[in-house]
């Protein structure tokens, strides 16, 4: 009886030689995917969709020398790299993902969403901390 245990014992647990050092290895009983209660899954989602995600609207973009930033002060005037009436870029975290135009809605400036980006048109983008 002492020898059936053992045989047992043997086909439940091996020795993985493979490595430097010998490891103990066991059979995993795991359960089947269907066993799992999915009403949980919703519920943890929801709690997802009260998470507040800033967004960051950027005009557009110039690059000058030190020089010119030397030069700077009040009322001076930077060129950005896009025209008067064209979309400006809404991006999450850093990554352009729809695109809009500039509003005033009650008095303050806001963005009518013109288009929502595929993944694959998704730009990542440096976006400042500030």
């Amino acid at each position: 009886m002492a020898d059936t245990q053992q045989e047992e014992q043997d086909t439940q647990t091996q020795t993985d030689k493979s490595t430097d050092g010998a490891v103990e290895v066991e059979q995993a009983e795991l359960p089947e995917v269907g066993d799992r209660p999915s009403s949980g899954a919703s519920g943890q989602v929801d709690i997802l969709l009260d998470t507040a995600m800033p967004l960051s609207i950027r005009l557009g973009q110039v690059s000058l020398q030190i020089r010119q930033l030397l030069k700077m002060g009040p009322g001076s005037i930077l060129k950005l790299d896009k025209q008067a009436g064209e979309p400006v870029d809404v991006l999450l975290r850093g990554i352009k993902f729809a695109t809009g135009q500039l509003v005033v809605a009650e008095g303050r400036l806001g963005v009518r969403i013109e288009e929502i980006l595929s993944q694959e048109h998704q730009d990542v983008e440096e976006v400042d901390k500030a």
